[in-house]
C-alpha cells in the first residue's frame, strides 16, 4: 500500500497502514502489509474507511481469519468509523508484491 503524503488523508492512511501491520498472516508469520496483501484504504468519508486486500490465493483457508484481524485492528484504530472489507483478485497477488522487508522475513533475497 503506497501513501501519498500530499493526500488530504495521508495522516489516516499511516493510521491504517500502521494498525494492519499488526495483522499477521496466520501461514506465513508475516503482516498482510509487507506480504502486499493491502492495495489501498480509502479515508475519504469521514465515518467509513474502506480496506481492499486480497489474498494469496482465491481459496485462502486463513482469509476469514485474516479479515477478522484486519476488522479488529481497523476497528480499534478508528473506534468511530465503519469499517468495510472490499476482497478483490484483479490485480493478481504475486511474489514481487512483498515489500523488501516481508521477503527478509520469509527468508526470500
Amino acid at each position: 500500500m503506497k501513501i501519498e503524503l500530499n493526500k488530504a488523508y495521508a495522516k489516516e492512511q499511516m493510521k491504517a497502514q500502521l494498525a494492519l501491520m499488526q495483522v499477521i498472516d496466520p501461514e506465513l508469520g508475516v503482516n498482510i502489509i509487507d506480504l502486499g496483501l493491502v492495495y489501498n484504504v480509502d479515508c475519504s468519508r469521514s465515518t467509513i474507511f474502506v480496506v481492499t486486500m486480497t489474498f494469496s490465493t482465491p481459496h485462502c483457508p486463513l482469509g476469514d481469519a485474516i479479515q477478522r484481524g484486519v476488522h479488529h485492528a481497523m476497528s480499534h484504530a478508528f473506534p468511530d468509523c465503519l469499517i468495510q472489507i472490499d476482497i478483490v483478485w484483479e490485480p493478481e497477488w504475486n511474489f514481487d508484491m512483498i515489500t523488501e522487508a516481508g521477503k527478509e522475513a520469509l527468508g526470500i533475497h
